[in-house]
């Protein structure tokens, strides 16, 4: 295995197909919260048939591990959830940053008219609740070139004129997750997380 970020439980990976499968086969031997980063995604997937771009080195593309216990237990009915925890961390860390970040159904971040991250979420069910689910990140950090067939892409690097240190961004980024996913821990929580979800989702008039 290489070698890991003990602070923040960060295992990064020179090159990998997919995080999202990298960390379902390593999934019983990481802890809540696990993260599995590549340098290098050869083969990273967005929603549907759609693939993701990231140049090597330049961006964030890893998959985070929510295993859900006691009071965060999520039954399948209010799988939204898992949306809005990383959606809404998502958000924190752009705001973070001096960005203001929207929502987009259902799992893109967008600023403004472009958008500057994906989201691809799988849910290992049990029972009527989620047991665990894999939270694949996409998040354009120091991208400027970009393929002719992406509409509207944009980098944070683009948005703000810095460069970014990729793996000081990630747990950055790691420290808003963690703190929203603790909102899964009480019903006043779980509400913040659907009321900010409903406000700062694009609604369908206001979509580009």
């Amino acid at each position: 295995m290489e070698p890991s970020d003990s602070r923040a439980q960060i295992i990064w990976l020179e090159e990998a197909d997919s995080t999202n499968r990298v960390l379902r086969e390593r999934l019983q031997a990481c802890d809540n919260l696990s993260i599995v980063a590549a340098v290098a995604q050869t083969a990273g997937r967005g929603q549907g048939t759609h693939s993701w771009f990231a140049s090597p080195g330049k961006n964030l593309t890893f998959s985070i591990l929510y295993r859900y216990e006691g009071d965060s237990r999520i039954a399948v009915s209010d799988v939204l959830l898992v949306t809005q925890v990383t959606t809404l961390a998502l958000r924190d860390y752009l705001l973070g940053h001096g960005i203001e970040g929207r929502i987009k159904w259902p799992n893109d971040i967008w600023v403004e008219n472009r958008k500057i991250c994906g989201i691809l979420i799988e849910n290992i069910l049990e029972e009527g609740f989620l047991r665990e689910s894999i939270v694949g990140i996409g998040l354009n950090l120091n991208e400027s070139r970009w393929p002719e067939e992406l509409p509207n892409p944009v980098s944070l690097s683009e948005l703000t004129g810095e460069r970014y240190d990729v793996r000081a961004e990630l747990r950055r980024l790691e420290k808003e997750i963690r703190r929203r996913f603790t909102q899964l821990g009480s019903a006043d929580g779980r509400k913040s997380l659907q009321e900010e979800f409903g406000k700062y989702m694009f609604r369908l008039h206001e979509e580009p």
